[in-house]
């Protein structure tokens, strides 16, 4: 990969079109009579986001694996609630509506014939790739996610925030460390601690019994980070209650594993890419027969004008 020293983007592909499936009507479908709303409205969605935030390099950043087995080993019960059918070795297959399976291969395509670098790699989720590039950029980063998991990412001394879409893929609240503190008591660096304590069901992560998100924050403010906290627990003087001591206590062993399933990996094998903004097509056949065989449309061709300028 070219050293990145502009403005990166990157955007968590999943997350982007599972909203646009879901903001965008069925009824906008191909001349077929296929629904391709998820992929207008993902076209929508970066021409929105290419024309309000000018980014200079674009990664779609792909899930090869949603549910990686090593996250899986260490916490079985992670994304399980999501799973339609299991694969051994894996990955497994994710429980998805059925009208947006078959446009995630035309999402690709399109993505493609564009030249919008698309990077997934093998035992990885996106947020994996995510952070990988975000540790290995120069210069700032916008990370567009609908996934609150990245807001450990989130970093002011580098420049990196997160688009985080509000309602649909029209409303995004940009996401720094003044507002994680408000919202949440910590920056980001101190997120992925919060999420570990707190668990989070969608995801499949236990948490500590008894500990929420207020609370969570609280043992954070006051002991710095995970190890502090657990620190504190073999501390009698430490200013723990009696409850918060036992449950913190009974949940060591989800604890000792939890760090490396919760924290986005940032040492992923990246392909070399071009993630330089397109201004043309790469393939402007391809993408011409895909317009037309799909109805793209004018999300097409606003995104073509837009990455143009």
């Amino acid at each position: 990969m070219r050293s990145v020293t502009r403005r990166l983007m990157l955007l968590d592909t999943a997350s982007l079109y599972f909203r646009a499936y879901y903001g965008v009507p069925d009824s906008v479908r191909a001349p077929d009579g296929t629904p391709v709303n998820a992929v207008r409205g993902l076209l929508e969605f970066i021409e929105r986001l290419v024309r309000d935030h000018r980014p200079d390099d674009l990664v779609a950043c792909m899930d090869a694996d949603w549910r990686p087995h090593w996250r899986v080993e260490l916490i079985p019960t992670y994304k399980a609630h999501r799973v339609a059918e299991a694969h051994e070795p894996g990955p497994d297959e994710e429980e998805v509506p059925d009208t947006l399976t078959p446009q995630v291969p035309v999402i690709e395509e399109v993505l493609d014939a564009l030249g919008i670098a698309r990077v997934g790699v093998a035992r990885y989720e996106a947020d994996d790739v995510i952070g990988t590039f975000t540790a290995r950029a120069e210069g700032p980063v916008d990370i567009v996610t609908g996934d609150r998991d990245l807001y450990q990412l989130v970093d002011d001394a580098r420049g990196v925030r997160v688009l985080y879409p509000l309602k649909g893929v029209g409303t995004l609240r940009l996401t720094d460390e003044a507002v994680l503190r408000e919202k949440y008591g910590v920056d980001g660096r101190g997120y992925a601690d919060l999420a570990l304590l707190r668990g989070d069901p969608s995801d499949g992560l236990p948490g500590v019994p008894g500990i929420g998100e207020k609370t969570a924050a609280k043992l954070l403010a006051e002991f710095g980070d995970l190890a502090g906290i657990m620190a504190a627990v073999d501390d009698p003087a430490a200013k723990l209650t009696p409850a918060q001591r036992k449950r913190l206590d009974e949940a060591r062993a989800y604890v000792s594993v939890a760090p490396e399933v919760v924290r986005v990996a940032r040492d992923v094998p990246l392909p070399d890419v071009d993630t330089a903004l397109p201004r043309t097509p790469r393939d402007p056949a391809a993408l011409e027969a895909l317009g037309d065989r799909w109805g793209l449309g004018g999300s097409l061709r606003r995104l073509l004008s837009t990455l143009a300028v």
